[in-house]
């Protein structure tokens, strides 16, 4: 009722059982109220996330502090008071002396100051200064390396034998490269053999994604119908956040060229969302967001209320803006017979 058109399920969490239960419940309510409300389900692809963390204490990380990440809690060290394992610990070994790491959305920017391939000591270099708490499952990016994983786990597999009968469009977490989507279309068509190709949105999350961005619409708008998605929290960490207002514009240049919808997402009212009052800045993001077709906001016990307001916002923001094109329409703000002059006829 607030606006919500579409319902986004990430398959990072959760389970199929949890997965049926909600997108029913949205496609319940939708035809409820007499609205339609698509199914978006995200495969996680080969994200990095923190898979445990040891600690004799709950604690809050601060700049100075020390994180150890291990391959195997055999590699940790009796001094080391925090540590942690990833769920791709073959990444460790990549990693050298001086090497970004950041995690949880840049919330914790580390630095690495000890590698020897099975244990990696980082200092953490960036932190609110009311600390920051390290917990599983959180996200974990290497800017300064390049990863070269598989563009489908075997859990993205797994998943996408739901995804391919419960979604009606399916999201491609940390494509790079054309070859990744043939590998996708070709999972699909296994499990949608009598069936159209599924609209697939391509999360567009890191340097060599943008760079590769006008192949990968090729690409995929060869396939089947294609969206994009300005995924800028992972995307914002890999190319510095000087240079994610600068990208995020790039990339809706060329969709707006190539015929492509957009996505504007991470973060969107995240203070409105989770707390229950944006800031100014959010209110002016979410406004640009108009620019993109959909708008993204993520979970938070102030849902609704964030999709009204950002319903409100855009209707507000249309009148001045349609895509990348200032509209020059006539303004409000300042009725000229409140100014001593005549309304024109």
């Amino acid at each position: 009722k607030g606006g919500m058109t579409c319902a986004r399920i990430n398959c990072a969490h959760d389970d199929e059982a949890v997965w049926r239960a909600m997108a029913e419940s949205v496609r319940a309510h939708a035809s409820e109220a007499g609205q339609e409300c698509k199914v978006l389900m995200d495969v996680s692809g080969p994200k990095c996330r923190i898979e445990s963390v040891h600690t004799a204490r709950k604690v809050r990380l601060f700049r100075g502090d020390r994180i150890a990440l291990v391959r195997e809690m055999a590699n940790a060290k009796k001094e080391d008071s925090i540590i942690a394992t990833i769920n791709f610990p073959e990444l460790l070994g990549k990693l050298s002396i001086g090497n970004e790491v950041w995690i949880n959305d840049s919330k914790i920017g580390t630095r690495v100051v000890t590698a020897d391939g099975e244990r990696v000591e980082l200092e953490v270099c960036s932190a609110r200064i009311k600390g920051e708490r390290l917990r599983p499952e959180k996200g974990v990016n290497f800017p300064d390396i390049e990863l070269h994983l598989e563009p489908l786990t075997p859990k993205d597999l797994t998943d996408l034998d739901v995804v391919a009968s419960l979604a009606d469009v399916v999201g491609f977490s940390f494509v790079q490269r054309p070859e990744d989507l043939t590998f996708l279309y070709r999972e699909l068509s296994v499990r949608r053999p009598d069936k159209p190709q599924m609209p697939v949105i391509l999360k567009i999350e890191t340097p060599l994604a943008v760079r590769n961005l006008p192949r990968l619409i090729v690409q995929a708008g060869g396939a089947g119908p294609v969206a994009v998605m300005i995924a800028r929290g992972d995307l914002a960490v890999e190319i510095g956040f000087a240079r994610t207002a600068e990208i995020q514009e790039e990339i809706m240049w060329l969709c707006e060229a190539a015929h492509v919808p957009v996505i504007w997402a991470t973060q969107v009212l995240e203070g409105l969302v989770s707390d229950g009052m944006p800031s100014r800045g959010e209110a002016t993001d979410a406004a640009m967001g108009q620019r993109a077709e959909c708008v993204m906001l993520n979970k938070g016990p102030f849902l609704p209320e964030g999709v009204r307001f950002l319903a409100d916002l855009l209707r507000r923001m249309d009148r001045h803006q349609a895509k990348k094109s200032a509209r020059f329409g006539p303004l409000h703000s300042w009725p000229l017979e409140e100014l001593g002059f005549d309304t024109p006829s």
